[in-house]
């Protein structure tokens, strides 16, 4: 469908990924999915999504390291970044932030919270 936003699911958790998938997709997103930090970095190279839901605790490449490597690489389409994640220290969402997520999003997560920071973010 033209002008479909795509979202890519980068987290290591296959039920989170699922329904996040269905959640985004009820609401008009394409969605593709990535395992760890290493996948859903290279993803980011070859499909230029507008979101990325991004998990923290990943196997091989953590969702901080993503993120900076995504930022350091400045790319000429930056998607808008929510962290998705159970780390709930101030210092972890401040990091986030710093480090260049638009948005952080505490699971567990609902649709109504999800739609809420994709508004907040300019995707929806």
């Amino acid at each position: 469908m033209p002008g479909q936003k795509v979202c890519l699911v980068v987290d290591d958790s296959a039920v989170i990924r699922k329904l996040s998938r269905r959640m985004l997709e009820k609401n008009g997103f394409r969605v593709e999915e990535a395992a760890d930090g290493q996948l859903g970095l290279d993803a980011c190279r070859s499909m230029q999504p507008d979101v990325v839901l991004l998990d923290w605790n990943m196997p091989v490449m953590d969702g901080i390291t993503m993120l900076r490597k995504l930022v350091a690489e400045a790319p000429t389409h930056m998607p808008q970044v929510l962290f998705c994640t159970s780390e709930s220290e101030m210092s972890r969402i401040c990091d986030a932030l710093e480090a260049g997520a638009s948005e952080y999003i505490m699971k567990p997560f609902d649709e109504e919270i999800l739609l809420s920071k994709l508004t907040q973010v300019g995707v929806m």
